[in-house]
């Protein structure tokens, strides 16, 4: 649970960049392993990210499999209200495998985009390109020869990744609109460990673009909250002894700071819950299976963790279509 999905755009120093894109593989490395001991089923990790040496703790696993849960449920809520005629933008999306997750279950939007740091993207281009069991499913879904596609971007008929710095917001819709974003769509927006790592004025001017380019949309953002305390200030601690900084930490004070950041910044509703609290409202056997998996002596340090991140979601628009009512 340590850092997030992709945890991407730091502060300006390409130092702090590399520490931010380290996030990245960190993460992907607990989600492979999590998936390796039965959290949760993925037959698409395995090959976009390698096994990890060492053990992860089950605190971490926990954690994961809480994050991927609240996000998956949010995002299968929003497909149901707009009967999947939408489209997605995973912002910092890193190795995310949501995109074929989506496909094996009938649930595809009527376009993916996943976007990161031109290098992430590189990476996990080269691997899809490699690997047909991620290759195919594009191109099933794309009935033309031709696919674009350079170092930096593909663009098919459901699916694009894109290399751009989520700072940078006239680079990003431009390299969107060419992949042909349509802001006509209901639009569905995902950021996980991505803000905290902007500065307070870039990550609101992310969200401001986000509610000001889509007629209907909702935004997910995972990330820490509580941060004032002494276990938050360890976290930061520990984040910075290697080269990433935490330059959003100030939203992050409190579940009230984050909804009020989303509704300060062109949204109309906003929700949001600690991951203790969306732990303890799992189905039971769900609950007893995970738990089954491994044994758990440090139950106050899984609380404690679980209480330093949060699941955020905001609306704008789409009252037709009952957005206001989605939840975990």
């Amino acid at each position: 649970m340590a850092t997030g999905s992709r945890e991407s755009c730091a502060s300006n120093s390409d130092l702090d960049d590399e520490g931010v894109r380290g996030t990245c593989e960190d993460a992907s490395l607990c989600k492979r392993f999590a998936v390796s001991i039965g959290y949760w089923h993925d037959p698409y990790i395995e090959h976009l990210v390698r096994q990890s040496k060492e053990r992860k703790a089950p605190e971490i696993n926990r954690g994961y499999f809480a994050r991927v849960h609240g996000v998956s449920q949010l995002i299968k809520a929003f497909l149901q209200k707009t009967e999947c005629h939408c489209q997605i933008l995973n912002l910092g999306a890193g190795m995310d495998t949501t995109f074929w997750k989506l496909k094996d279950e009938g649930l595809l939007p009527s376009k993916y985009f996943e976007v990161d740091f031109p290098m992430i993207v590189t990476r996990k281009l080269h691997t899809i390109k490699n690997k047909p069991l991620l290759f195919r499913p594009i191109m099933e879904l794309h009935p033309e020869d031709t696919l674009q596609i350079d170092g930096q971007m593909l663009d098919s008929k459901r699916y694009a990744i894109i290399g751009a710095d989520l700072r940078d917001l006239s680079e990003l819709e431009e390299k969107l609109k060419k992949c042909n974003m349509n802001t006509q769509l209901p639009t569905l927006l995902i950021t996980e460990c991505v803000l905290v790592y902007m500065t307070p004025e870039q990550s609101a001017s992310l969200l401001k673009w986000a509610a000001s380019s889509f007629e209907t949309a909702m935004f997910i953002n995972y990330e820490q909250v509580n941060m004032d305390d002494r276990f938050g200030q360890i976290m930061i601690e520990n984040l910075r002894r290697r080269q990433c900084d935490l330059a959003g930490v100030e939203t992050c004070k409190s579940l009230e700071s984050q909804k009020e950041r989303l509704l300060l910044n062109g949204w109309e509703t906003a929700s949001a819950v600690n991951m203790m609290e969306l732990y303890s409202g799992l189905p039971r056997a769900e609950v007893n299976r995970i738990e089954s998996l491994e044994f758990l002596d440090e139950l106050e340090l899984l609380e404690q963790l679980m209480r330093h991140y949060c699941l955020c979601w905001a609306t704008r628009g789409g009252q037709e279509l009952g957005l206001k009512e989605i939840t975990y």
